[in-house]
C-alpha cells in the first residue's frame, strides 16, 4: 500500500535551456529534473524524461515546487503537492503542445482552435492556483476545465480520461475493474453531451468546419420574396443548386408556377414561397463554387412578338431567361446568412433562338453585370447546419409543413435505416441533347420531346413524373421547344417515382413531334420519331447511371406508340457499331414491327438512380435475392467482398437483413456460418473506414431497432472461437486480424441476439451461453500465451 513520506521539492524548468556545451543538460519549459549537486548558481542532474543523460544547468531556470514522496513497496515516486486538477492541466498542455505543432503544417483551423483552448486552460490554471475561489465556483471551474480537456482529447483522438464525482482522475491502483468500467461508460456519455454543449458554445467563433464535423448533412433555406419580370404569359420557374465546375445541377428543381398577372398561380403561396435544399454533405460545401440558378420557361405561343389570336398554337414551353447567384460564401459559412436579408438576382433574357438555357447558365456564372432593367428575383437565404430533422427543431419558423423540401441529386452522406429512415426510390431522368434532320421540311424542326412512363402493354402509368418539388405529379413531361434548331441541348431533369414492385415491368417512352406556331398546322403534326428504354436490365439490376445514346425509330405514328411493335427491339445504340454513311434510315431485323431505325437523328439521355431498394450491382443483387437461387448462395456470399463499399453502405439494412436471414433459415447446419460471419466482418470493417465513419450511428440504430435474429449469437460465438483456436495453433491469422478490428460490433450483435432470445424464451439456455463465452475467453487466453510468432504479433 502506498505511504506518504516527508514533503520534498520538485524541480521544474521555467525556461528553455539549449545545449551550447557538451556538459550542458538541454531543458524545455515544464520539464521535471532530479538535482544531484548544487554549486554557485548551477545544478547538476538529469531530466526525468531521459535519466541516462546527465549535465549541468542554471539554477535560475529552475523552480522548486512543493511535492510529496509516495512509496509503493520498494518504489518511490515524487508527486506534486498542488491541486490534482492543476497537475492534470499541466500534463494535458504538454501532450497537446506536441500535436498542436504538427497541426500547423496543414490544419490551420484546428491549429487555431487548439491554440485558443490551450490559452483558456492556462488562464483557468492560474485561477485554480490563486486559491481565492469559493467552493462552489471552484467546483464549477473544475467542470469547465474537465469539459475542455475531454473535448480537446476527443478532437485530437487522445485517450478517454475517467474521473470521480469531484472531477479528479481515478487512480487505477485504488479502483476496482468493475468500478473503472462503469466510470468509463459514464464518462463516454457525459463527454458526448459536453462535446455537443462545447460545439454549440463555439459555433459562432469556430466557423464552418466545427459545424460541418457535428453533422454529415446540412440544408440551405430559400425564401422567394418577389419575382419582378414582364413576361405577359404564364411561366414556370425552376430553381436549383448548380456546380459550374461540373456544369450540372446538384439538386432537385424547386418549381414555382407564375401567373401572367405577376403572382403565383396558387395564390395561397403568395409570401410563402419557401424551400429547403437538403442532404448537402461536407463534399458539397467544399465545392470550389456553388450557385443558385433559376430557369424561366414561359408557357404560351411560339413567338411573344406575335399578337395573340386564335390562329396561334398555345401551351408551348419556350425559353425566356435565367438567373444566377453565387452562394459559395453562404454555404461555406464565410458570410453570415440571415433569413431577413434580401438578395436581388437579375434575369438574363434569352435573346437568340439558339440560346439554350443550360448554355446561358454556363455563360452567366462567368459573366459580368448586365442591364437587367430591374427585372429579377428578391430572395432570402440561410444556411441551416444539421440535417432536415435538426433544421425543423432549430428553425421551426422557417422549416414548417408548408416548406418544400428539395433533395440532392444523389445520396446523402448517411442513409438511416428503417421506416423513419431514408427509404427512397427515385430515378432522375435528364434530357441531354438530340440532333434531328429537317426531313421534308424547308427549315429545321421545332422539336418537342414528350416523356411518359409505360407498362409492358404500352399503357401510360399515371402521375409518376415530377417536374420538380412543390409541384403535383404528372403523367407526361413536355420539353422546352427551341425554334428551328438542328442540334438541341435541353439538360432538363425530371424525377420518375415508380412503385418498387412495378419497376421491372415499366419503361420510359420518348416521342418527338414538330411544333408549329400556327394552330391548324400544329394539330396536323404527327409523331415523327420514338425512343424507349427499360428501367430494369435483364439481370434484375436497374438502368446504369450516366448517359445513354438511344436508338430513334421512325414509322407509322400509331406503331410508334405500340409497345408490342418496339419492346423487343434494341433501345440503346451499341458504340461498337459503325456509323452509317448513307441513307437516312434502315429497316430493323424482324421487319414485321413496321419500324425503321433512324441513322441521321440522335438522342441522348442521362439517368441517376437514387434507390435504397434497387441496386445496380449484380453481385449485391444476388445476395439480396438469395432465396431465388439458393444454389448460388456460397458464391454470392464470397462475391460480396468484391462489391464497392459505397453500394453496400447504401443497402446496409437490406444486406444485414439478408445475412441474418441466411443464418436463421439455416440454423440446423453450419455450412454458411463462416461465410456469413466473414461478410459481417467485411461490413463492420467498411463502417470503420474513415470514408463511411458517419455510418456508425446507422449500424448502432440497426442493432438497437431492427436486428431480430434470436439464434445468431450461437453461430457468431462459435465461428469467433474457431478463428481464435486456429490462430493459437499457428494458422494464418489475417481473418482474425479483421475480426478483432470488428470485435466491438460482433459482440454487440451477440449481446443483442442473446437478449432477444432470453426475452422470447424466458431466459432459457443461460448456462449454455455462459459456457460458450467461457470457451471463447479460454481460447483467447490460449492465444495470448502462444509462443508462436503470428499469434504473438496479433496479441500485441
Amino acid at each position: 500500500t502506498p505511504t506518504h513520506g516527508s514533503p520534498a521539492p520538485l524541480p521544474a524548468a521555467v525556461w528553455n535551456f539549449p545545449r551550447t556545451s557538451e556538459h550542458h543538460l538541454p531543458l524545455q519549459i515544464g520539464e521535471t529534473v532530479h538535482i544531484l549537486q548544487a554549486s554557485e548558481g548551477w545544478y547538476r542532474g538529469y531530466s526525468l524524461r531521459n535519466r541516462a543523460i546527465r549535465g549541468i544547468f542554471p539554477a535560475s531556470l529552475i523552480h522548486l515546487k512543493s511535492a510529496m514522496v509516495e512509496r509503493r513497496g520498494a518504489e518511490e515516486s515524487v508527486v506534486p503537492a498542488e491541486i490534482p486538477m492543476v497537475q492534470e492541466i499541466t500534463t494535458t498542455l504538454w501532450e497537446w503542445a506536441t500535436i498542436w505543432k504538427q497541426l500547423y503544417a496543414g490544419q490551420m483551423e484546428q491549429y487555431q482552435q487548439v491554440k485558443r483552448m490551450m490559452y483558456e486552460l492556462m488562464e483557468q490554471r492560474s485561477q485554480l492556483l490563486s486559491g481565492t475561489l469559493p467552493k462552489d465556483e471552484l467546483l464549477q471551474l473544475k467542470k469547465e476545465v474537465t469539459g475542455k480537456i475531454d473535448y480537446g482529447n476527443r478532437i485530437l483522438a487522445l485517450d478517454l480520461v475517467v474521473r470521480d464525482e469531484d472531477e479528479n482522475i481515478l487512480d487505477p491502483d485504488k479502483t476496482s475493474i468493475i468500478s473503472l468500467f462503469q466510470a468509463h461508460k459514464k464518462a463516454a456519455q457525459t463527454i458526448t453531451q459536453r462535446i455537443q454543449e462545447e460545439t454549440s458554445l463555439q459555433q459562432s467563433t469556430l466557423g464552418c468546419s466545427a459545424r460541418l464535423a457535428a453533422s454529415p448533412s446540412h440544408s440551405l433555406y430559400l425564401c422567394v420574396r418577389n419575382f419582378v419580370c414582364n413576361i405577359g404569359e404564364e411561366a414556370q420557374l425552376f430553381m436549383a443548386l448548380y456546380d459550374p465546375g461540373e456544369q450540372r445541377m446538384i439538386s432537385e428543381n424547386y418549381v414555382i408556377r407564375w401567373a401572367s398577372t405577376g403572382v403565383p398561380q396558387d395564390i395561397e403561396l403568395l409570401n410563402n414561397l419557401k424551400a429547403v435544399f437538403t442532404d448537402l454533405g461536407s463534399k458539397d460545401l467544399k465545392r470550389e463554387r456553388l450557385f443558385l440558378v433559376c430557369q424561366i420557361i414561359r408557357v404560351g405561343r411560339m413567338d411573344l412578338r406575335e399578337t395573340y389570336s386564335r390562329k396561334l398554337s398555345t401551351g408551348l414551353r419556350r425559353p425566356f431567361g435565367i438567373s444566377v447567384m453565387d452562394i459559395t460564401d453562404i454555404t461555406k459559412g464565410k458570410c453570415e446568412s440571415d433569413e431577413d436579408k434580401q438578395h436581388f438576382i437579375p434575369v438574363h433574357l434569352a435573346a437568340a433562338d439558339n440560346d439554350f438555357l443550360h448554355n446561358m447558365i454556363r455563360k452567366a456564372v462567368e459573366g459580368k453585370d448586365i442591364n437587367h432593367k430591374g427585372q429579377g428575383f428578391w430572395v432570402s437565404l440561410k444556411m441551416l447546419w444539421g440535417d432536415l430533422s435538426q433544421a425543423r427543431k432549430d428553425h421551426p419558423h422557417l422549416v414548417d409543413r408548408s416548406t418544400v423540401v428539395a433533395r440532392k441529386l444523389g445520396y446523402p452522406e448517411v442513409i438511416m435505416p428503417g421506416k423513419q429512415g431514408d427509404v427512397r426510390n427515385d430515378i432522375y431522368l435528364t434530357l441531354v441533347q438530340g440532333e434531328f434532320d429537317k426531313g421534308n421540311k424547308k427549315t429545321q424542326k421545332n422539336v418537342e420531346v414528350t416523356v411518359c412512363v409505360c407498362d409492358e402493354s404500352g399503357s401510360v402509368v399515371q402521375n409518376v413524373i415530377y417536374h420538380g418539388v412543390g409541384d403535383k405529379p404528372a403523367s407526361e413531361y413536355r420539353s422546352v421547344v427551341y425554334y428551328q434548331q438542328r442540334h438541341q441541348r435541353w439538360m432538363e431533369t425530371v424525377k420518375i417515382a415508380v412503385p418498387i414492385e412495378d419497376v421491372h415491368k415499366t419503361h420510359l417512352r420518348f416521342t418527338f413531334r414538330h411544333r408549329s406556331s400556327s394552330d391548324s398546322k400544329d394539330k396536323s403534326e404527327r409523331i415523327f420519331s420514338m425512343a424507349f428504354v427499360k428501367l430494369m436490365r435483364p439481370d434484375g439490376t436497374t438502368l446504369r447511371d450516366g448517359e445513354h445514346d438511344l436508338v430513334l425509330y421512325k414509322g407509322d405514328s400509331r406503331k410508334l406508340e405500340d409497345a408490342d411493335a418496339y419492346l423487343t427491339l434494341p433501345s440503346v445504340r451499341n458504340l461498337s457499331e459503325p456509323k452509317l454513311l448513307s441513307g437516312s434510315s434502315f429497316r430493323v431485323s424482324g421487319g414485321a414491327s413496321g419500324l425503321t431505325m433512324s441513322a441521321r437523328d440522335s438522342f441522348q439521355i442521362s439517368t441517376l438512380v437514387c434507390s435504397t431498394k434497387l441496386t445496380q450491382n449484380v453481385n449485391l443483387l444476388g445476395l439480396l435475392k438469395w432465396r431465388s437461387k439458393p444454389s448460388l448462395l456460397s458464391r454470392n456470399l464470397q462475391k460480396l467482398m468484391n462489391v464497392d463499399g459505397g453500394e453496400v453502405i447504401k443497402f446496409l439494412q437490406d444486406t444485414l437483413d439478408a445475412l441474418f436471414s441466411i443464418m436463421m433459415e439455416n440454423s440446423d447446419t453450419d455450412v454458411y456460418d463462416t461465410l456469413v460471419f466473414d461478410a459481417l466482418v467485411f461490413i463492420v470493417g467498411l463502417v470503420a473506414d474513415r470514408k463511411f465513419q458517419h455510418f456508425n450511428a446507422v449500424l448502432e440504430a440497426y442493432i438497437r431497432q431492427h436486428f431480430s435474429a434470436t439464434l445468431a449469437y450461437k453461430k457468431l460465438i462459435s465461428v469467433l472461437t474457431q478463428y481464435v483456436d486456429h490462430a493459437s495453433r499457428g494458422e494464418p491469422c489475417e481473418l482474425l486480424m479483421r475480426t478483432f478490428k470488428a470485435l466491438e460490433y460482433i459482440f454487440k450483435f451477440i449481446v443483442r441476439s442473446r437478449h432477444l432470445f432470453a426475452q422470447l424464451y424466458e431466459g432459457k439456455e443461460t448456462a449454455e451461453f455462459q459456457c460458450s463465452l467461457q470457451r471463447f475467453f479460454l481460447s483467447l487466453n490460449q492465444l495470448m500465451k502462444s509462443p508462436l510468432e503470428g499469434p504473438t504479433l496479433l496479441s500485441q
